[in-house]
């Protein structure tokens, strides 16, 4: 067994359920320590949900050097019904060439991956000119509220400087490898409460119905092409997930309906200009209304540069795959780091089997993982010695 397998056997085993970590982290700072590692375990939440992050760094042989940040997450999502797993879901088992256990994609292959492409790293080059840093969280997969973005602004408060950045999360399809992800689309939620007045469905004379009162500007809102996107991003979208309106019975007019809406907007928009054109179609149709917003995280995008073409490099050499570069899917621990760093892909093992009942990977997808990660170490270490 491969020492890449062998760690990633050791975190499967491990049932580290959002917010709990279970030693994952632990396991990787010992590994890192004997290597140069300085780890500082950061504890955030309430009581109820306490969230463990690890910073862990090793600066380069000279100051000033560039840094590459590893980020992922230890924690998991639930199981699911047990009874539908072909083995438990806690137990790295082999079936057919296949690793299964929750979190086999999503994402405890990557963090073994990260571990063991440093290791060999640094045994071929013991003096980087580059400084290189891990930072996990067990808070990726539920609110996110205590986990990558607490270290982020820590470090933000101390002036830390970060330079690139890979986040380990599942972005292949096929072939670890033919896809990464170079950036996010923003995501911003609404909830719109359009205020009428409530009656009687047989005098709507004497009540305001807010659903037919809204409809018109739902339809407006509906017809709006918000921005064209760019060659990176689609167009941003807008779309309603929730109505809520009436008491149950079938002879009131509500006296409110309540309408949630998502933005998933490009690097064309900004949350700012999308809120205020959507409020001047709520104004121009002389709704009386409340309105509140929630930016779950701003769109980021990393053109070809440095970390794109070292990337890049690294897939085309060790797999003979031309990678393919996508914005597409939700939202990632990327959108945190990106307001910190100016360089951040993401990049994992195929993630068709992620938050599934028999989460798996292919075993061949494991070494392949941890080369492209070395190999970028090494094209980096490159540029910065240049």
């Amino acid at each position: 067994m491969g020492p890449t397998l062998y760690l990633t056997e050791q975190l499967l085993a491990r049932p580290s359920i959002t917010p709990l970590d279970e030693g994952c982290q632990q396991i990787i700072a010992e590994r890192l320590k004997p290597l140069g590692f300085a780890c500082e375990s950061i504890v955030s939440g309430p009581e109820d949900f306490r969230v463990t992050n690890l910073w862990a760094k090793r600066p380069a042989s000279a100051p000033g050097a560039p840094t590459l940040v590893l980020a992922g997450h230890t924690d998991v999502v639930p199981t699911g019904p047990l009874d539908q797993w072909h083995s438990a879901p806690f137990v790295p088992t082999h079936r057919d060439g296949k690793l299964y256990g929750r979190g086999a994609a999503d994402m405890k292959t990557s963090l073994a991956a990260f571990v063991v492409a440093i290791e060999e790293f640094l045994a071929e080059t013991p003096s980087p000119a580059l400084s290189i840093a891990l930072l996990l969280t067990s808070d990726e997969e539920g609110p996110a509220n205590d986990g990558t973005v607490v270290v982020c602004n820590a470090l933000k408060a101390r002036g830390e400087t970060l330079d690139y950045c890979i986040v380990g999360e599942p972005t292949s399809v096929e072939r670890t490898g033919d896809m990464i992800k170079n950036g996010r689309r923003g995501t911003m939620s609404g909830k719109l409460t359009v205020k009428g007045v409530q009656g009687h469905i047989a005098y709507p004379h004497l009540a305001k119905n807010p659903i037919h009162l809204v409809a018109p500007a739902l339809a407006e809102l509906v017809g709006i092409e918000w921005d064209k996107g760019n060659a990176f991003f689609p167009p941003t979208t807008w779309q309603v997930s929730n109505i809520h309106g009436g008491t149950g019975a079938s002879n009131v007019i509500p006296g409110h309906v309540v309408i949630d809406f998502n933005f998933r907007f490009s690097t064309e928009s900004t949350a700012e200009s999308l809120q205020k054109r959507l409020s001047a179609v709520l104004d121009a149709h002389a709704l009386e209304y409340d309105l509140s917003w929630v930016v779950g995280g701003l769109p980021f995008l990393t053109t070809p540069g440095a970390l794109v073409d070292a990337v890049v490099d690294a897939i085309r050499t060790e797999t003979g795959i031309e990678t393919q570069l996508s914005t597409t899917g939700g939202t990632s621990d990327g959108r945190f780091i990106a307001q910190i760093c100016p360089q951040v892909i993401e990049l994992g093992p195929p993630n068709a089997t992620i938050h599934k009942i028999n989460e798996h990977v292919q075993v061949a997808d494991i070494e392949p993982l941890k080369n492209i990660y070395k190999r970028t170490l090494h094209n980096l270490n490159r540029q910065a010695s240049a």
